[in-house]
């Protein structure tokens, strides 16, 4: 708050020169600055906000007024108010000759907008003109708006004029535009890629301000690409020793070390360019030695430039005498008061020992210090340089302390990254399987869920795999010692879940291998699991699946299988459960169970958890039963592309996902409707048939769209498509569905990629250096050492300094598999034989088109739906004839009647009188019922009988009032 209130008083003082005092702003500073209250400092400002609406609305305000309030503006933005209604003020303030004004508009507007804000568009032809200025303020004003509001868009713009002022008179002006170029080249790349020379040359500047400006454009560009700047490592080392030997002006200097920044620039540019290179390295080792030796270390910035040439020695190519003199100055660090002195040091040192590990031993004791610390981020640090200097002599005892820091800390982020690194330590140097094993029951343990799931995976291969690479005792015990630590494990409360999924993964895996525990005993712990964590599925799916594998264990070693009763309650317990998972898991145990020894040894293995499985995509083992199937007279099977005839659901959801994948959106236009077809059928033809065929509608060609990839469907003996309207329920009529088409789907199978796990071997090359002279114990001969650290010490630095890691888990050895698979022969793929059949597309009930354009049916489809009648009215048909036809309700004969006379439809109209229309419906109406004795009724679902008579009754009232037609309603009711 003080200092904001000393901003506020610079800036209204700012404002007073030449155009009067403020007292408003002065008012406002005062009174934000004692405010008591967060709320008391919005009243203030929610006041002042409306104070300059107010203000700013008013016509003609006077520049100086203006001024102070975008001031103002600036001072509520910067306590987090939004000022959004004066922007444009701002925006304009920059069109101003004045220069003060012009500057504060330039600095509010850095400060309101950012680079993509509408308004950047209205400034571009101001900074435009002004970097074409005369005067050098006004272009620097203009360069500082640059960096600050040019997007990617706009860049092109104000290029031209920027590059033009990398040769402007004034430095000031050089160095911005440098800046300028930098910030193009972070937004845009490829926009000043062909300006890359200018930097070269401006590196030769002759102001040290545009020379260090320089500096951070090329620190970029060298990262990139580190060979296209090699030929500048000779003018940097110039320039750095330059620097280093005071040639640079005295305002340089920086608690009287001269241009550190300068420095700090060039060493972390040389360390780029020496990495791996012997020959550039060479060139920068005396500069180097040279800092090393002049430069204080009594200042924060001289230890600054010390630890960034630390940094520059263990990046560039190993001198030995460099290497001492980081020695000596890590020493320094170390035996510091201050913290922060002591991070720098343990952060140097691990930086050394990837270069010499020996170095480490001479600071042993103040590692150990450091490791004690009370400080939580320099314990931190020492853990990463444990970690960095683990080797097989010293693993047990830094896994240990890292184990015991995780279970102290309850920052569960870095817990899951000393976990990682305990399990990553583990692996790789673990000195037995016991050991191995119970660290990572430890990790889990303490860790919990927050261990990483893969961790899981890899330790559960890592057990399948086991450590030697043929050593199959070694591997048996590793085993054998995981189970019994599980055992022992297994009752605890609250484990961690994942902690619990290895656990039965191993029992059911290895439970019953060695002999020791018997079937029924592992089982029973698997279902204590279960019932234990009920709540869990994937613990409980884990178990079940571990029960299945040991009864598919004693099964196939011709064992008597006794399933206990809580495992029984188990699974009836699932197959209930609302997990389809846990469902198909029990499914899978009660089918293995019911096998013979043979088929269940066959499909579950012993010990094959890491062997690959093999798919053979053309299913030749089937050959035998399909050539059997085709002898016995069953039908071919016909590949989807070679089917004709048929359409099926498929077919379109096929279609659907081709379109999805070639497009998103369709742009062609839809097609024109065809004219109507009319009727082939002459109404005389109709009327002289002895049977009952429904009158065909105007039918419209119509065309189905269909994947490329089959062919057009077509029906025998027809040239246009018709609508199919299989599985569509009808709308009108008889509330049945049509029989759907036969739906035909291929299965395909899946391909498993194989991968053959090799060993990596990383040679690093050390150099031996002579120890620092000033050591850790030299400089504290006072301090009596506990007996405790001494042995700590040796523990971790008292080995031996060969860095020997094992394999990692994924390389340990050459999976089983790979050799059992080398051994197998190849299976001959089967050619599949295809027939071509010509099928006959099932009648459509609810094709009404010309009869001519499809294929005849051998069965009357009006008679099967006439057979939906009750038997009874078709037996009191056939004995009463014509005569009792009158009182039988015609259902088909009512719209036959309606059909065949070609009468309106619409309710109201009367039915017609004419004698001879009349006597032809009856006539047409006995047939049909003569026709009903020889059909056998459909048994499709509840007896529709009543339905069918409510409709026709329906229909009937609404066509023909009593009143017009007696006769005919009387005959219908019987």
């Amino acid at each position: 708050m003080e200092q904001l209130k000393t901003i506020g008083r610079e800036l209204a003082m700012g404002s007073q020169g030449g155009f009067g005092q403020s007292k408003e702003f002065l008012d406002l500073v005062k009174s934000i600055g004692e405010a008591r209250s967060k709320a008391e400092e919005e009243r203030i400002v929610l006041l002042e906000i409306e104070t300059l609406k107010r203000r700013l609305s008013e016509p003609e305000i006077p520049k100086r007024k203006m001024k102070e309030y975008i001031i103002r503006l600036v001072y509520v933005e910067m306590l987090g108010h939004d000022g959004s209604f004066a922007y444009i003020h701002a925006v304009k303030m920059t069109h101003d000759d004045n220069l003060l004004l012009k500057r504060t508009g330039y600095l509010a507007v850095s400060l309101f907008l950012s680079d993509d804000h509408d308004l950047i568009i209205l400034i571009v032809n101001t900074i435009q003109k002004d970097l074409k200025s005369d005067n050098y303020l006004v272009v620097c004003a203009a360069l500082n708006a640059v960096c600050k509001l040019i997007n990617d868009e706009t860049v092109p713009a104000v290029l031209p004029q920027v590059v033009d002022l990398l040769a402007h008179p004034k430095e000031a002006v050089r160095k911005k535009a440098i800046m300028a170029l930098h910030r193009f080249y972070q937004k845009s790349p490829s926009s000043v890629s062909h300006l890359v020379s200018n930097f070269r040359k401006r590196l030769c500047d002759n102001d040290p301000g545009v020379m260090g400006a320089t500096l951070c454009p090329l620190f970029d560009l060298i990262t990139i690409d580190v060979n296209s700047y090699k030929d500048l490592v000779v003018s940097f080392v110039s320039i750095l020793k330059q620097v280093a030997e005071r040639r640079l002006p005295k305002t340089y200097d920086y608690h009287q070390l001269p241009a550190p920044f300068i420095q700090i620039r060039l060493l972390k540019i040389l360390a780029l360019l020496g990495s791996g290179d012997k020959q550039s390295s060479e060139k920068m080792y005396m500069v180097v030695g040279d800092i090393f030796r002049k430069c204080d270390s009594t200042s924060n910035i001289g230890n600054a430039v010390l630890y960034e040439c630390i940094c520059c020695v263990s990046a560039i190519y190993p001198n030995p005498k460099l290497l001492e003199q980081a020695a000596q100055v890590i020493s320094r660090f170390l035996k510091s008061d201050s913290h922060n002195l002591k991070y720098m040091g343990i952060d140097a040192l691990g930086r050394l020992i990837k270069i010499s590990p020996e170095i480490a031993e001479q600071h042993q004791l103040a590692v150990i210090d450091c490791l004690e610390d009370p400080d939580d981020t320099l314990k931190r640090k020492t853990f990463e340089l444990l970690y960095k200097m683990t080797k097989s002599s010293n693993v047990e005892v830094i896994v240990d302390r890292m184990i015991d820091y995780m279970i102290s800390i309850n920052d569960n982020h870095y817990k899951t990254y000393i976990a990682s690194r305990c399990v990553e330590l583990a692996e790789q140097f673990a000195p037995s399987n016991q050991w191995f094993i119970q660290t990572m029951n430890k990790v889990f343990e303490h860790a919990g869920d927050l261990v990483n799931v893969k961790v899981a995976h890899n330790l559960m291969k890592l057990i399948a795999e086991g450590f030697g690479e043929d050593d199959d005792s070694a591997d048996s015990q590793l085993r054998s010692s995981a189970v019994e630590s599980y055992l022992r494990i297994i009752g605890e409360p609250k484990l961690p879940s994942v902690f619990l999924q290895v656990i039965c993964w191993v029992l059911g895996e290895y439970g019953t291998a060695d002999g020791k525990y018997s079937a029924s005993y592992i089982t029973g712990k698997l279902c204590d699991v279960a019932e234990a964590y009920s709540n869990d599925e994937s613990v409980k799916a884990y178990a079940v699946t571990a029960i299945m594998k040991i009864y598919a264990f004693e099964i196939s070693a011709q064992r008597k299988v006794d399933i206990l009763p809580e495992c029984q309650s188990l699974v009836e317990e699932l197959s209930a459960s609302h997990s389809t998972d846990l469902q198909q898991r029990e499914y899978e145990l009660q089918a293995v169970i019911s096998l013979d020894a043979p088929a269940v040894e066959s499909i579950m293995p012993s010990d094959a958890s890491c062997e690959d499985i093999e798919i053979d995509k053309s299913l030749s083992f089937l050959n035998d039963y399909v050539q059997q199937a085709l002898e016995k007279g069953a039908q071919p099977y016909i590949p989807e592309n070679e089917r004709s005839g048929m359409l099926n659901i498929s077919n379109f959801s096929n279609q659907d996902q081709h379109e999805a994948l070639t497009h998103g959106l369709r742009f062609e236009a839809y097609e024109l409707p065809k004219p109507a077809v009319p009727s082939r059928i002459p109404p005389a033809a109709v009327a002289s048939s002895t049977e009952l065929v429904p009158v065909p509608e105007p039918s419209y060609a119509r065309e189905i769209r269909q994947p490329a990839s089959l062919p057009p469907v077509s029906d025998a003996g027809s040239s246009e498509l018709k609508l199919r309207l299989d599985g569509v329920q009808r709308k009108w009529g008889r509330p049945t569905y049509s029989s759907p088409a036969l739906s035909i789907s291929n299965s395909s199978s899946s391909s498993s990629q194989k991968s053959a796990n090799g060993v990596t071997q990383i040679d690093s090359v050390s150099t031996s250096n002579s120890k620092a002279r000033d050591t850790y114990e030299s400089r504290r001969p006072q301090v009596e050492i506990s007996p405790e650290k001494q042995k700590l010490a040796s523990s971790l630095f008292g080995g031996s300094s060969k860095t020997e890691r094992r394999p990692s888990s994924a390389n340990h050895k050459v999976s089983k598999a790979n050799i059992h698979a080398s051994e197998k022969p190849q299976v001959p793929k089967a050619a599949a034989v295809h027939t071509e059949v010509n099928h006959e597309p099932a009648p459509d009930l609810l094709d009404l088109g010309d009869s001519t354009s499809s294929t005849a049916s051998t069965v009357d489809p009006f008679k099967q739906l006439e057979g939906l009648l009750d038997q009874t009215e078709v037996a009191l048909t056939a004995n009463h004839g014509a005569a009792g036809a009158a009182k039988t309700p015609d259902i088909m004969g009512l719209y036959a009647d309606t059909s065949l006379s070609g009468l309106s439809s619409s309710v109201g109209d009367p039915l017609p009188t004419n004698r001879d229309e009349l006597n032809l419906a009856s006539e047409l109406s006995n047939a049909t019922r003569n026709a009903q004795s020889g059909v056998t009724q459909l048994n499709k679902g509840p007896n529709p009988k009543d339905s069918l008579e409510k409709d026709a009754l329906v229909r009937q009232m609404g066509v023909t009032p009593t009143s017009q037609n007696p006769n005919l309603f009387k005959d219908l009711l019987g």
